[in-house]
């Protein structure tokens, strides 16, 4: 498979400042957002605690050097504290414990690896509600009946959960989720809600919420990016057409929204009195085009030709315009982690790192950690 130059120059140089100074400092700790060049670290218990080491394997998975591994595979042993405290999990095991236990079996066949994903995907599993058919948000008590659009990129673990155990459960409620986003979170236009409220006694569905949007009835630009991404997954493990079509509907209002940029300010819906001081959102960007390359294997001909050149145009615009400098540690700037709580604005995001570098090893002929994996 040819790679254009660029992309091969992207991903070394990327690689590069991770190999030789990023994973230096930050060892087996769990970065977030950047401030003043350097990350800040979180707690192994957060939503983005996968994404480092995820960011370590495709390195290592790539010919990196060996202390990438050993630093992943260290992220995901001081992540067992989190496994074993039923009470911290919530909604978002699939996105840690994919990046960390899956990409390790996946790349190593670590049968330690294996075990902490199927505890993952039991207890993610064990979160889902029958009537609603919707896997539960979060542990508020308030919120017993919420779900979000986000949730869709954590089916995967559940779809390799069924065919490890040879256990059907698993995939029916990754299915059942992925039928209820479709209907009740991605609209006819192809924007998505951030979150949809349930009565968890019913099932029935009782409101939608702005979430880290501008507003209820806005067009959240990640919250699109996860819809374009995560009904793509969910397509790639079940073959289920409504999936790739409501793939194409939210990646259709997508790109039809970028800016000339081709990166999108943090919400597609912001007045325009709003949008001319509206930070961009670098991570909703590369999770997009991560997304529209899976989306392109599921189509054929112009289109699949189409969402190819869509994402790589995508991936150029935040290579020439959007890659840091020197004198930061990580490798997209202008990401927005949630502006209405003020956390994050305009500042690198681990996760906006992780999607781009995953994107440009797609266009280098590799696959991701999310898609449907040969068992062993």
């Amino acid at each position: 498979m040819h790679t254009e130059a660029w992309i091969q120059d992207a991903w070394d140089a990327a690689a590069r400042k991770i190999a030789a100074r990023t994973s230096r400092r930050i060892g087996a700790e769990f970065p977030h957002g950047s401030h003043d060049g350097r990350y800040q670290v979180t707690a192994p218990s957060y939503w983005t605690a996968g994404f480092w080491p995820g960011l370590l394997w495709l390195l290592y998975r790539d010919g990196g050097e060996p202390r990438l591994k050993q630093l992943a595979e260290a992220c995901e042993e001081r992540m067992d504290e989190v496994l074993a405290d039923v009470g911290r999990l919530d909604h978002d095991m699939g996105f840690m414990w994919t990046l960390t236990s899956l990409a390790n079996w996946q790349i190593t066949g670590s049968a330690a690896s294996a075990r902490r994903a199927m505890t993952a995907a039991s207890h993610l599993a064990g979160r889902f509600n029958i009537n609603g058919r919707f896997i539960r948000a979060w542990n508020h008590p308030e919120r017993t009946g919420w779900a979000i659009i986000d949730c869709l990129m954590n089916l995967p673990l559940l779809h390799w959960a069924a065919k490890h155990a040879d256990d059907p459960r698993f995939r029916h409620i990754a299915t059942a989720h992925a039928e209820t986003a479709v209907r009740h979170f991605i609209r006819p236009d192809g924007s998505a809600h951030h979150i949809v409220r349930f009565d968890p006694e019913t099932g029935e569905r009782l409101g939608t919420l702005g979430g880290q949007g501008y507003a209820d009835g806005s067009a959240w630009a990640r919250g699109a990016a996860w819809a374009i991404y995560g009904a793509a997954l969910s397509h790639a493990h079940t073959g289920r057409a409504e999936f790739r079509d409501a793939s194409e509907r939210a990646a259709a209002f997508f790109l039809a929204n970028l800016p000339e940029d081709r990166i999108p300010y943090w919400d597609f819906r912001l007045p325009a009195a709003a949008q001319e001081q509206a930070p961009k959102d670098s991570s909703a960007a590369a999770i997009a085009a991560s997304g529209l390359l899976d989306l392109a294997a599921a189509v054929h001909g112009d289109k699949q030709a189409e969402y190819r050149e869509q994402a790589t145009a995508i991936l150029r615009s935040l290579t020439d315009r959007y890659r840091a400098g020197d004198d930061e540690e990580a490798i997209l700037l202008h990401g927005t982690g949630n502006l209405p709580m003020g956390q994050n604005v305009d500042r690198p995001l681990i996760y906006g790192d992780f999607f781009y570098m995953e994107a440009l090893a797609k266009l280098r002929g590799h696959s991701s950690f999310w898609s449907p994996q040969p068992q062993r």
